[in-house]
């Protein structure tokens, strides 16, 4: 993993900047807004889509800043992470808490223009993700669950933004989100085990690659299909799921879970890298069939 980076000699400025804000990451989480905003409205306006992508974009971006400001000596002893534009010294604590405060000032605003709880929610968004989750993965696995309700606030915020209420549909989104969250991360923590323990961080559940850890992913991995396909069955207000989509929701889940159950049963490093890449198509699959869903039936 670390070996790619610490290859490239001469990052360039955009480089260096799309690593700071994490540029692909960033990319994922505004897809999952605009998912959460086209299921939200009845009408789509372009204009409120492109506002919530940027808005969304420089929240992530402002989070991922203000982390690696935070972590700049634990990312220097990871290989995943050493040559990262701090660590490596290409970039200054000021340069990056500058790009960290405009993208914050600039994601609140424009957020702002869409409606006032969309804001406020982004900004929840970067104070948890910055001051609770980033100090709290050095003390406690713990920290997982803290990260995973700004990481499960753009498919709702998507919604929020549509709608300017919260209620039961975006709440569902959020679950969901907020579930497959776990089994992600912790797969991320398994084959990266031995990297993450050089800078001090323990995001396993149990602290350990073990039996322990490897239940709870399968465990987190059936409360996600479960909240899955929870719309099929109009709990859930205005989000509705067919059957054919429902169908396809939850064979996408049993798909995730033959991964997880895989983990556990070999648990090594590739099974959970494994997961790690099925989780990914997972959740961006299973937005698409939901948008899909809404427009087709």
């Amino acid at each position: 993993m670390g070996r790619s980076r610490t290859s490239i000699e001469n990052p360039s400025l955009i480089y260096d900047f799309k690593e700071i804000t994490k540029m692909r990451l960033a990319i994922s989480v505004v897809f999952s807004s605009l998912a959460g905003y086209l299921l939200g409205v009845d009408v789509v306006n372009m204009k409120t889509l492109i506002l919530l992508a940027l808005g969304g974009y420089f929240m992530v971006g402002a989070s991922n800043a203000f982390n690696q400001i935070i972590e700049k000596d634990l990312d220097a002893k990871m290989d995943r992470t050493k040559n990262r534009p701090i660590p490596a010294g290409r970039m200054s604590v000021t340069t990056a808490f500058i790009i960290a405060t405009l993208f914050t000032i600039a994601g609140v605003a424009i957020l702002y223009t869409i409606n006032k709880q969309t804001a406020m929610f982004g900004a929840i968004s970067i104070f948890l993700y910055t001051c609770v989750y980033t100090p709290l993965k050095t003390i406690t696995p713990l920290a997982v669950f803290v990260g995973a309700i700004p990481g499960a606030i753009p498919f709702m915020l998507g919604w929020v933004a549509a709608t300017n209420d919260f209620g039961i549909e975006p709440g569902t989104l959020f679950a969901l989100q907020f579930f497959w969250q776990f089994p992600h991360f912790w797969a991320i923590g398994w084959f990266l085990f031995e990297d993450y323990k050089k800078g001090g961080f323990f995001m396993l559940p149990t602290g350990k690659q073990d039996k322990g850890t490897a239940v709870q992913v399968m465990m987190y991995t059936i409360w996600t299909i479960l909240v899955s396909i929870l719309p099929a069955f109009g709990f859930t207000g205005k989000l509705h799921l067919s059957i054919p989509a429902v169908i396809v929701v939850f064979a996408l889940g049993l798909g995730m879970l033959y991964y997880a159950i895989q983990l556990f049963n070999k648990m090594t490093e590739k099974a959970a890298k494994q997961l790690m890449l099925v989780s990914v198509s997972y959740i961006t699959l299973v937005q698409i069939v939901y948008v899909a869903d809404k427009f087709l039936s």
